[in-house]
């Protein structure tokens, strides 16, 4: 169980650092792109380095395959069907509605958390060290979000404290979606388990060329943020996760 605890609590503290930073003040957007565009180098060196290789192991190339494209498709979905704000700095907009528009992004992202937290709970299949670093990967993807989230309601309301514990929630369904995956992993043939790793890197591939490159190289002439791609790649090499 000891081993458990780190997972968990990087798990969970991406939206709670980022809803707290964002009812009291927002970082450079350089920061925040090129911090978005080292979890993109993560997550691709996850998945390329680790996740596809080990569920190829358990199963085959063409479960892998399928499994690849079948977590990108559930990621295009949930895109398509629930409200989702993606990691960008929120933009305020005047009007009665946009308190309505902040519990939307709300409730968009509390959903499209509980498949990243099923993410990380299919790294600790792999090894723990690999479960660790995708909850550090999506943890630095979930801050923008927190910010995203927390900022607009706060502006909207004027309750600091509200705003922050509501976009706090978003937390939840990611330690959710973690246990249930550590759960479902223990009884379920090694060869759904390789669909499930390789639906995995799916998920975080998606995520990395849908919201953090596209993200993180808005506006940003300096090239910094493929450099910090890289470095996010890198970081994966040198821990030894082949």
């Amino acid at each position: 169980m000891d081993s458990l605890l780190p997972i968990v609590a990087i798990s969970v503290i991406g939206p709670i650092v980022g809803s707290f930073i964002g009812v009291i003040r927002r970082p450079s957007r350089r920061f925040m792109y090129n911090m978005l565009s080292f979890a993109a180098g993560v997550m691709l060196g996850l998945s390329f380095i680790s996740m596809i290789p080990h569920a190829v192991k358990l199963s085959s190339p063409e479960t892998c395959a399928i499994g690849i494209l079948l977590g990108g498709v559930v990621m295009y979905l949930l895109d398509k069907m629930i409200p989702h704000v993606h990691p960008e700095m929120f933009k305020e907009e005047p009007g009665s509605e946009f308190k309505k528009t902040a519990l939307y992004l709300i409730v968009g992202i509390f959903l499209h958390n509980f498949p990243e937290g099923m993410a990380i709970g299919a790294g600790s299949v792999a090894d723990n060290k690999v479960s660790i670093m995708i909850a550090l990967a999506i943890a630095i993807h979930n801050i923008p979000e927190g910010i995203c989230t927390s900022a607009p309601y706060f502006h909207a309301t004027g309750k600091r404290w509200k705003a922050f514990l509501l976009s706090s929630t978003t937390s939840i369904p990611i330690l959710v979606g973690y246990l249930v995956a550590h759960a479902l992993y223990k009884s379920i043939p090694e060869e759904v388990i390789g669909l499930m790793i390789a639906a995995t890197a799916g998920i975080m591939i998606y995520i990395s060329a849908d919201e953090l490159i596209p993200t993180s190289s808005f506006k940003l002439t300096n090239h910094s943020t493929i450099f910090s791609l890289i470095l996010g790649v890198i970081f994966v090499v040198l821990l030894g996760l082949a």
